[in-house]
Formats: C-alpha cells, sequence, structure tokens
C-alpha cells in the first residue's frame, strides 16, 4: 500500500484496470459501469423485502438497522419501505413527513438474498474477480445503505472487506485513512470532526463505482441533503479464521445470522439442564458423571463428528459454495412444479449443475446454493442434467430416457422439478 491513500480516478471500468492497478494497493473511482450490476427497481424490491416483518408494529429484523440522528430505532412502525411506496422517491416523501426532516439511516444487510434477479445480476458481475483473485472462502457480503444520514451509523471504520460501492441514487462521500487516525483504545468513532483535515474524500454519484481495499479506515457521508443510495458488495480479505468455516459446518445461515446478530453460540440447540454437579463427597471425590448440560452438549458435538455425517455436510457445503457463485446465503428456492413429459426444459449457463456421490448412497445434487439428494447414481444425474445445458430446450419426456423406466423415471423427474426450483433450468415457453 501506497504511503498516502491517494484516490485515483479512472473513466470506465473494467475488472484488467482494476486487478493490474489498484486490487489490494489502493482507492480507485470509476465514472462508468457497464453492464450496471443493480437497478433501481430491483433494489427497492429486495429492500421491501429485506425489511419485511410480518406485522406493522413488529421490531425492526435482525438484518435491518434504522437509525433517526444517529439514535437507532427497535421498532419498524411506519419507517422501513413497504411495496405500497413503490420506489425510492415515494418512500423518502413519506420518512420526510413522518420524521420532520430529520436525518435517517437504513442499512439492510445480507441484502442479495432478498431477491433473485439482483443476486444473478451481481454474481454475473463479480465472476470475472473470481476468476483471478478466487473465490472467497466464505461468501462475499451485499449491504444496501440509505438515507440523509450525516455519516454511516458505525462511523470510522476498517473491515476484513475489500469494498465496492455502487452509486445508485443522490450522492454520497466516503472518506478514507490509510491508517488509524486516533490514538483511543477504540475500533470505531463516530465523533471524528477532528481527524477530517488527514482523510480523502471522494464523492460518488449515480452509475459510479468506488472500490477501496480493506486496510483503509473509512466513513461514509451524505454529500447533500438530499438522500442517497448505494449497496456494497465486501469481498473478504483480511482477518480470516477458522471460525467462519466451523459456523457453516455446525448450522446453515440465514440473512438475519449473516448480520451478525446470534453467533456461533446460538447455532447449536441448548438444554435446560443444571451446569453444576453436586458433590465434592466425603475426602473430596467429585461424582463420576458429568452435569447433564454438558453430557447433553458432548453428545450432540459427538453426533456431529460422526465420519459419515461429516464427509456427507463437507460435501453439501462445497457443493453450495461452488454453485453460490461467491454469495451466500443464496435467494431461496421457489415451489417445486410437476413436469410433463411435453414441457420443454433449458439450462441456465450461469447455473451449472454440480454433483457428488452422497456418502449415504445415491447422489447430491447442487445448483444456484441449493442441493438437494436423489437415489439416481451419479452417471444417471450427470446424463439427466447435461442434455439441457445445450443452447436448445429439451423435453422432459427425452431427458427421462437417460434413466431406466419405472421409479428411476419418477425419480428423474422429481430432481428435475427440484433443479427448476433451484432455477438451473427455466421452462421454454
Amino acid at each position: 500500500m501506497s504511503e498516502e491513500p491517494i484516490l485515483a480516478v479512472e473513466e470506465e471500468f473494467s475488472w484488467s484496470t482494476l486487478m493490474e492497478r489498484y486490487w489490494d494497493r489502493r482507492p480507485v473511482l470509476f465514472h462508468s459501469v457497464a453492464p450496471v450490476p443493480f437497478t433501481a427497481p430491483e433494489v427497492f424490491r429486495a429492500a421491501v423485502r429485506g425489511c419485511a416483518t410480518g406485522t406493522a408494529d413488529a421490531p425492526v429484523p435482525p438484518n435491518v438497522q434504522f437509525t433517526v440522528d444517529t439514535v437507532q430505532r427497535d421498532d419498524a412502525e411506519g419507517v422501513l419501505p413497504v411495496g405500497g411506496d413503490g420506489a425510492f422517491d415515494a418512500y423518502d416523501a413519506r420518512l420526510a413527513a413522518r420524521l420532520d426532516d430529520r436525518r435517517y439511516a437504513l442499512v439492510v444487510n445480507g441484502f442479495h438474498a432478498f431477491d433473485a434477479a439482483l443476486w444473478s445480476r451481481e454474481r454475473a458481475f463479480f465472476a470475472p474477480l473470481w476468476q483471478t483473485a478466487g473465490l472467497p472462502l466464505t461468501g462475499a457480503i451485499t449491504t444496501l445503505f440509505h438515507g440523509t444520514y450525516e455519516h454511516s451509523p458505525v462511523g470510522v471504520h476498517k473491515d476484513r472487506f475489500a469494498t465496492f460501492l455502487f452509486g445508485l441514487r443522490g450522492r454520497k462521500r466516503m472518506r478514507f485513512w490509510p491508517r488509524r487516525p486516533w490514538d483511543e483504545p477504540v475500533s470505531t468513532k463516530t465523533d471524528y470532526a477532528r481527524h477530517i483535515a488527514a482523510s480523502v474524500p471522494a464523492e460518488v454519484g449515480p452509475g459510479e463505482l468506488l472500490y477501496w481495499p480493506a486496510d483503509y479506515y473509512h466513513v461514509g457521508e451524505s454529500a447533500t441533503a438530499a438522500p442517497a443510495t448505494s449497496v456494497n458488495v465486501g469481498i473478504p480479505r483480511d482477518e480470516h479464521h477458522t471460525g467462519y468455516e466451523l459456523e457453516d459446518l455446525l448450522a446453515d445461515l440465514d440473512p438475519a445470522r449473516l448480520a451478525g446478530r446470534g453467533g456461533l453460540d446460538t447455532l447449536l440447540g441448548t438444554t435446560d439442564a443444571p451446569l453444576t454437579a453436586p458433590g465434592p463427597a466425603t475426602g473430596g471425590v467429585l461424582a463420576p458423571t458429568l452435569p447433564e448440560a454438558l453430557t447433553t452438549a458432548a453428545r450432540a458435538l459427538y453426533d456431529f463428528a460422526d465420519p459419515v455425517a461429516m464427509r456427507r455436510r463437507v460435501a453439501v457445503l462445497s457443493l453450495r459454495r461452488w454453485t453460490a457463485g461467491g454469495f451466500e446465503p443464496v435467494p431461496p428456492a421457489t415451489a417445486p412444479r410437476a413436469l410433463s413429459d411435453a414441457d420443454r426444459l433449458r439450462g441456465d449457463p450461469q447455473a451449472p449443475v454440480l454433483w457428488a456421490p452422497d456418502p449415504d448412497s445415491g447422489t447430491l445434487c447442487a445448483a444456484n446454493g441449493h442441493e438437494t439428494r436423489t437415489p439416481l447414481a451419479p452417471d444417471e444425474v450427470r446424463r439427466l442434467t447435461r442434455a439441457p445445458s445445450g443452447p436448445d430446450p429439451v423435453a422432459v419426456g427425452a431427458l427421462l430416457k437417460a434413466v431406466a423406466p419405472g421409479a428411476q423415471r419418477d425419480e428423474g423427474r422429481a430432481l428435475l422439478e427440484r433443479l427448476e426450483s433451484f432455477r438451473a433450468f427455466h421452462r421454454a415457453p
């Protein structure tokens, strides 16, 4: 990294320019990006889904942060976007009246998981990066920032992600420092006025892209009084440790847990049992058995570490990761629909179907970050799923000829229906 965080400016974005000149080196602002990975309608739709609470007076969802004048709100009543708003402009007008024009910030974590079209476009945009830098060991993160906030709620900080900020609406200012600008033993700072002179600012407008490496301290600010909307994509680069993989092994993470509420201690079931044992007995000898709570925990870990179960879990996670395109958790699958022999299926070049033998028998099959199990043998799965990957749609009846008649074809049809629900195949009109 250079001694000073000198901001570079480029007119047009390209992965070759970014990787050769700026990746893990210094911030750069690109004035134009094509094709754009995010569109306003998709972003608003994902914001509505990501903020959904179920009831009007429910708490703010755990993956969402909403602040008014830097004070965090815990209730969602009337302050989160809803489908009836239609777009950010109407949402902003409603909030301005409700909040008497006070400054506010809406932050939605795990953002890509709430809209399949947005996730698909984002995944296609970043695919060239994985070819050069490698697929992230843990998924890249996507975060929506929206509002009129004076500065982002967390203040000046440094995290483990290289960040891509995509300007969508309004103008946003980022400030950078090459090293921590304060001496106090704190990791973030919201009162940073005396450090502004040492920062390097960068303003981002609609259609622009700002990149900065993980080792820069930074803070986001509103550049004008008007609301600004941006989508940030973070690529893990620093401070990786095995705890992240352990969380994946123990349980599936949803967007709310991805946001950091509910750590490793919440992923395994707990039992309401004593943690202490009676005793010691006469002579200071402790009881020969563990307390019930420890016995239950040890048994759960023993069952989890079963070699067959562990091999299967590792295979499942590997298939998910390779098919998720770098962004996890993925949008949920749709409900499977019945397929007739006459229905025609076309594959998605961006969503290859991968498989692995199931240690319990049969085959594990995955696409778009979702997996399923089928009793079909791996070779049958390969023949069944390879044909729709061509340029022309193929009739389901023709596909099922790849497996034996009878029960095997019923299993093949069920597998195709599940893969369609994963969006790996699409029905041709």
